[in-house]
C-alpha cells in the first residue's frame, strides 16, 4: 500500500470510529446486552424465540453465551433483529487513534531492537549510549519500511 494512501486510510478510519469512541467507556450490562434489552422493552423468552423462529431455550443460550462472552456475531445479529435492534460492531483502538497504535507498535519493536543491540554491545563493552535517540531512528525506520512494505503488496 502506498505510504499516501496508508496515512489517509488512517485518518479516514479515525474519523469514521470517532463516533464510537464515548462507547468504548460504556460497561456493558453485567447480563448482557441481549437480556437488558428483552427486560426493558417487556419481551419475554418466548416471545423473543418466535421472532427468532427457535425454541426458547435457543433464546436463553443466547443471553447466557453473550454474557459469557461466548456468542457468535451471527447470533448476536439475529437476537438484535429480534429485539428490533441493529449490531453496531468497531474494534477502536484504546486510545482512540489507529495512527498512534501504528507509532506504538512501531516504537515498542524499535526498543527491543535497540536494546538488544545494546545489550550485546554492552556485554563485549562497547556500548556508545544514547539509546532513546536511536529509539527514535529506528521507529522512524520501522514505520518507512512498513510503508514500503505495503506499498508493494
Amino acid at each position: 500500500m502506498d505510504p499516501e494512501f496508508r496515512k489517509l486510510r488512517i485518518r479516514q478510519l479515525d474519523r469514521a470510529l470517532k463516533p464510537f469512541l464515548a462507547a468504548r467507556d460504556s460497561p456493558r450490562p453485567q447480563k448482557g446486552w441481549i437480556r437488558a434489552i428483552r427486560e426493558a422493552t417487556g419481551i419475554t423468552l418466548r416471545e423473543m424465540a418466535k421472532r427468532l423462529g427457535k425454541v426458547p431455550s435457543l433464546a436463553s443460550y443466547l443471553e447466557r453465551s453473550e454474557a459469557e462472552y461466548r456468542i457468535t456475531l451471527g447470533n448476536l445479529r439475529e437476537a438484535a433483529e429480534a429485539l428490533g435492534c441493529q449490531l453496531v460492531y468497531a474494534l477502536v483502538p484504546r486510545d482512540g487513534s489507529l495512527q498512534s497504535l501504528s507509532e506504538k507498535g512501531a516504537r515498542d519493536k524499535a526498543t527491543e531492537n535497540v536494546r538488544a543491540v545494546e545489550h550485546t554491545m554492552a556485554l563485549e563493552d562497547q556500548a556508545v549510549g544514547g539509546v532513546e535517540g536511536k529509539i527514535e531512528e529506528e521507529t522512524r525506520r520501522i514505520l518507512k519500511r512498513s510503508s514500503n512494505e505495503s506499498r508493494h503488496e
